[in-house]
């Protein structure tokens, strides 16, 4: 069947009710024609200028805050790349034919984000529905005396929804900062690791509540050997930083102590039997010895790590996964296993945020995840780090946080 030709500029412009497109900048780019009758302003009036500039906010009623409250709206939109719908909102508009003169306005908004090629936001879409009619209806003499205390009930509801919304955003937002401080705290850059420098990478979950969960660390062991672990909490914000906090500490401390990784990892669950909110959190610990040119591995429910050879293959050391700490009923010792390498080979641990997506099998983000090491094997360590997290993480932003590490060999 073919394709119907649809002129879409002639939809957008027949399109009932108040429709505009702005750029993340929130300069107009265009307006429908019911937008342009509804607020008096002609389409060049619009095009190119900065809604506020347009349309200013009333001097006269500051309490009204409808300004401050639609170009929150609209940001958020642009930043999150989510739809935000707006309570009521009172917005009254200057008559661009007589100036100082301000007409009072009642609008139900709601603000889209359109995604360009790239994922990233291009446009944001400005609805609005004027209900300025329907809130004078209810006030004139001889209406319905109930229907106008219902409808300033449901106003004043929605203006205290609004107000309620507006703090748990702001609370998000100083949680979010506390606990990406207290992450940035507890996951220092490494020191001296081996022959060349390693390069660790986190990135924060573009979500106000998912971060903090993940975690790496390199541990010195005696002789020429390095631990490197990593490893991801269930749960977000605050809690969940606090809760790696304590397995990051305790995995370092027997790391130290332990004959091997799959030990190391014992310990590690028998503590977190104790520590509420460890349930279920995965690890992978390896033991590198460039002494024997060789890598002991364990994994708890965790991703296996990757190991780059110098041909440019990769192979995944999975060889030893069990399920995540605090799994079993019962403790039962971990597996381990171990695997040479050659000099100038690579080593990466990541947590799943890298290669993970909802519609996706484990399997297709491992094969994206080899496909990149192979592509960008002669890079250094530190900008092997980056072309991977520019190759693997989704252009709209990854919406869980990610650790990785990656170990010259």
């Amino acid at each position: 069947m073919r394709e119907p030709q649809i002129d879409y500029a002639a939809v957008f412009r027949a399109l009932p009710g108040m429709v505009a497109l702005l750029t993340p900048d929130l300069d107009y780019v265009d307006a429908n024609d019911d937008f342009q009758r509804l607020a008096g302003r002609t389409r060049e009036q619009l095009l190119g200028r900065y809604i506020f500039d347009v349309f200013p906010e009333n001097p006269n009623e500051p309490a009204a805050a409808g300004m401050r409250e639609t170009e929150a709206s609209m940001r958020r939109a642009a930043a999150t790349g989510e739809r935000d719908t707006m309570a009521l909102i009172r917005y009254d508009i200057e008559d661009h034919t007589r100036p100082g003169h301000w007409q009072e306005h009642y609008w139900s908004p709601v603000n889209a984000p359109v995604l360009g090629p790239d994922g990233q936001v291009a446009l944001i879409v400005h609805r609005v529905e004027e209900v300025t009619e329907l809130i004078r209806a209810f006030g004139r003499p001889g209406g319905d005396s109930r229907a106008r205390v219902l409808e300033a009930e449901l106003y004043t509801r929605a203006r205290e929804l609004q107000e309620v919304n507006e703090r748990l955003r702001k609370a998000h937002a100083r949680e979010r900062e506390v606990a990406l401080a207290l992450q940035a705290a507890m996951l220092p850059l490494p020191g001296p690791t081996g022959p060349q420098a390693a390069a660790v990478r986190y990135r924060p979950a573009i979500g106000a509540l998912n971060v903090c969960g993940d975690w790496y660390d390199l541990v010195d062991l005696p002789g020429e050997s390095l631990a490197v672990a990593v490893g991801d909490v269930v749960g977000h914000g605050l809690g969940a930083a606090c809760v790696m906090g304590q397995l990051r500490s305790a995995l370092s401390a027997a790391c130290r102590v332990a004959e091997g990784p799959a030990q190391a990892l014992d310990a590690l669950g028998l503590y977190a039997r104790s520590v509420e909110g460890a349930e279920s959190t995965t690890a992978a610990t390896t033991f590198v010895d460039w002494g024997d040119h060789s890598i002991t591995y364990s994994c708890a429910g965790h991703p296996p790590p990757a190991l780059l050879r110098p041909d440019g293959t990769v192979i995944f050391l999975d060889r030893a996964t069990d399920p995540p700490l605090g799994a079993r009923p019962e403790h039962i010792p971990r597996a381990q296993a171990r695997t040479p390498f050659a000099e100038g080979a690579t080593l990466v641990l990541y947590t799943d945020g890298l290669i993970e997506r909802r519609t996706e099998d484990i399997d297709t983000g491992l094969a994206r995840l080899a496909d990149a090491l192979t592509r960008h094997r002669r890079l250094d360590p530190e900008a092997l780090a980056d072309a991977l997290l520019a190759d693997l993480l989704p252009s709209n932003g990854n919406t869980d946080d990610i650790a990785l590490v990656v170990i010259p060999l």
